[in-house]
């Protein structure tokens, strides 16, 4: 029989160590030693899988064959702007997102759109569900094969006899080796099966997708080698009581990791936004204080969305609450502080709320004009006009900096019919129709957006 030990496993790095400690030695990530039980075999089932393919043989790189890396379009317009094109064939895709955000419809739209016989491997599901999804997404089609199956040696026997182009494991962290006897999700079976269904990918020219469970924190559960493995990392994110989905490509190598693809849950499954400035501010209600329009960047694709603040009073017995959504809030408290010390304005007397409006969550500086302004509106009770957008950010010592792709900016905003807009003094020229606003310091801002007016004295709220 074979004998087996105890190993205390990183689950960032992998690496094995015969005792508990608080810090991994290998990678210095604290407590994140877990305790695993491995057997003999499990320290040649990597190494055989190498054997599985042939000896490298150097060449020029200017003999090497570049047409086997085209991207393949998958059909969906929002998935191929994240990936560059589409899939490349011989790649593998890691997926990674939080239960319920729409992952399975995701790809399961995609094989319905795939021309060519596909494998989708259900780990976690019953072949009955995934097929009453199926039906729901109309995605029953000849050519899409069902496998309802943890082991990975079945996994592969099937794509043995199968021969598919593209194949779906749904989801890595419950397939397991037989050959390994640690627990299925563990950090060695998630390696282990990772590492044979990367060299099987590769082997064969397939193109694989591995969907993968995510951590309380956001992080892609298992150990960090898994986003090594594989040549793509995608993020599926968004509010399970919003339909906006959003996909981000946080690793890619064939192609950039700054474009956003953007989706709509709805009944039929997701459905691409080609306009999502449009979806974002299909319900703005305009003349009300407290918000205002940001022109924001998400990779390469500009978006206006709405920001909103609201606020009340505070009469003591604590400090006052600060409530965000979708906003950084160390970015919010600085900000408060820089409106209350440059602009002479009393948030400190007052609780404050502020949202973004869609469910996004904007975590570039371009967006703290636009607090700025929506938190002084509320307080000010005086709403912004309509047709202002805005984009800046805003230093410590109150003045405005230039953000990047001002001019697309203002452009995506002039499409959507505004007509005027605030930036920083040093913004380049914005569309033709549109009027500019130059400011080089937030009460300059403030005055530009008629909420406060200047005195010999100083600054006073515009009543």
């Amino acid at each position: 029989m074979a004998k087996l030990r105890l190993v205390h496993r990183c689950t960032e790095c992998g690496a094995g160590q015969p005792k508990w400690s608080g810090r991994c030695p290998a990678c210095g990530a604290w407590n994140s030693l877990i305790e695993e039980v491995e057997g003999p075999d499990e320290l040649t089932t990597l190494a055989a899988g190498m054997a599985l393919f042939p000896v490298g043989i150097a060449q020029p790189i200017g003999d090497v064959d570049a047409q086997n890396i085209q991207p393949r379009g998958t059909g969906i317009s929002e998935l191929d702007r994240v990936l560059g094109g589409g899939f490349v064939p011989g790649s593998v895709a890691l997926l990674g997102g939080e239960p319920g955000i729409g992952k399975s419809t995701l790809l399961l739209q995609l094989l319905a759109g795939w021309t060519g016989r596909t494998l989708y491997v259900s780990a976690e599901e019953s072949a009955q569900q995934v097929r009453l999804r199926a039906e729901r997404l109309e995605a029953i089609r000849p050519d899409l094969w069902l496998l309802a199956e943890t082991s990975v040696t079945n996994i592969i026997a099937s794509i043995d006899q199968l021969a598919p182009e593209l194949v779906i494991i749904d989801s890595i962290q419950t397939v397991a080796d037989p050959d390994l006897a640690s627990a299925p999700g563990s950090v060695v079976q998630v390696r282990g099966c990772a590492h044979r269904l990367v060299q099987e990918a590769k082997r064969r020219g397939i193109t694989m997708v591995l969907v993968g469970h995510v951590t309380k924190d956001g992080g892609l559960a298992g150990p960090r080698v898994l986003e090594h493995l594989v040549d793509t990392v995608l993020s599926f994110e968004g509010e399970r009581h919003h339909a906006l989905r959003l996909l981000r490509a946080t690793k890619h190598r064939f192609g950039p990791t700054n474009e956003l693809g953007l989706f709509e849950m709805a009944d039929s499954g997701l459905i691409p936004v080609p306009d999502p400035s449009q979806l974002f501010l299909a319900d703005r209600r305009t003349g009300v204080p407290g918000s205002a329009v940001v022109s924001t960047i998400e990779g390469q694709r500009p978006l206006l969305v709405e920001v909103q603040a609201l606020t009340n009073p505070f009469n003591g017995g604590g400090p006052p609450r600060r409530s965000v959504q979708g906003i950084d809030p160390a970015r919010l408290a600085m900000l408060l502080a820089v409106i209350e010390r440059r602009a002479r304005l009393p948030t400190g007397t007052h609780e404050v709320y502020a949202s973004v409006v869609g469910g996004v969550k904007l975590t570039e500086p371009g967006v703290d004009l636009a607090l700025c302004l929506a938190v002084v509106s509320a307080i000010l009770n005086r709403p912004l006009a309509a047709d202002l957008v805005m984009c800046g950010e805003v230093g410590l010592a109150g003045e405005l900096r230039q953000v990047s792709q001002t001019q697309r900016r203002l452009s995506e905003a002039a499409r959507l019919g505004f007509s005027k807009a605030i930036v920083p003094a040093s913004a380049p020229d914005g569309p033709s129709g549109m009027r500019l606003r130059r400011v080089s310091t937030l009460p300059e801002a403030l005055s530009a957006a008629g909420l406060i007016g200047e005195t010999a004295s100083g600054l006073h709220a515009v009543t």
